[in-house]
């Protein structure tokens, strides 16, 4: 009898580690399986992201080796997404990627940034720049983990650098002379400082440079003489009211 009960409580304890152990392993497949998706999904955030950031790079004609550092970006991504989760059309879509970075001529000098014409949209103007930091962060963001040298970094940091400048002093310029136009001369003359300000926190100087602080400071003077004249004109208009006002006060009273 007493052997009955050791058994009893023998497989009790067996059904009860075997409960344990089954639970337990199938909190660590949902652990794991929850781990995928969100590795998933954060490899697609990456993916997306990556894309678009190409997109902005080609519209703003950019360099082919930036263009190449995001592909390979995009390809990294792609390729964990398919680790995760393998699939005969995503194999497609790394092969494809592949062989399209394969294809980028890397060496293929940058266009020249002085063909830069500054989008007529404010809306586009604003993505223009957003898209400039994130590039930025993402090229800091390679070169932080390794994927890409420290020269390639500093010649497209450089590149990308000199662009957010041009975008922002064309901007500041724009708005000054649209400021001009609506009597808004208060308004163009702090656009223009602001221009001048950023153009004097670059630490290398260059052609592009030098001609818009010349543009904006020629600008900004231009402006001061226009409100020197106008205050002066006011002055001489409010004397002028002042003179009429007492001599209208003082004049012979009419009989009547």
């Amino acid at each position: 009898m007493n052997q009955t009960y050791i058994i009893i409580i023998v497989l009790i304890a067996a059904l009860i580690v075997a409960g344990i152990a089954a639970s337990a392993v199938q909190q660590h497949n949902e652990r794991k399986a929850t781990s995928k998706r969100e590795e998933i999904i954060r490899q697609r955030a990456i993916l997306d992201e990556t894309e678009i950031a190409v997109g902005a790079a080609q519209k703003m004609k950019l360099s082919k080796r930036l263009i190449s550092i995001l592909r390979k970006r995009s390809l990294s991504a792609l390729i964990e997404i398919y680790e995760q989760n393998p699939s005969n059309d995503l194999k497609g879509k790394v092969s494809e990627l592949q062989k399209s970075i394969r294809e980028i001529k890397i060496d293929e000098p940058a266009p020249d940034q002085s063909a830069f014409e500054l989008p007529k949209s404010d809306k586009v103007i604003i993505k223009y720049i957003q898209a400039i930091k994130k590039l930025r962060v993402i090229l800091r963001s390679e070169y932080k983990k390794g994927n890409i040298s420290i020269e390639e970094f500093k010649v497209e940091e450089e590149a990308l650098e000199r662009l957010q400048l041009r975008v922002n002093i064309e901007t500041l310029h724009k708005r000054a002379t649209d400021a001009v136009i609506n009597g808004m001369q208060g308004s163009a003359r702090q656009y223009l400082e602001k221009a001048l300000a950023a153009l004097a926190k670059q630490k290398q100087t260059s052609a592009y440079i030098e001609a818009k602080r010349q543009e904006v400071t020629a600008m900004l003077d231009g402006l001061e003489s226009t409100l020197k004249d106008k205050n002066v004109q006011n002055i001489l208009d409010e004397k002028a009211k002042e003179k009429e006002d007492i001599d209208t006060l003082f004049a012979p009273k009419k009989k009547w």
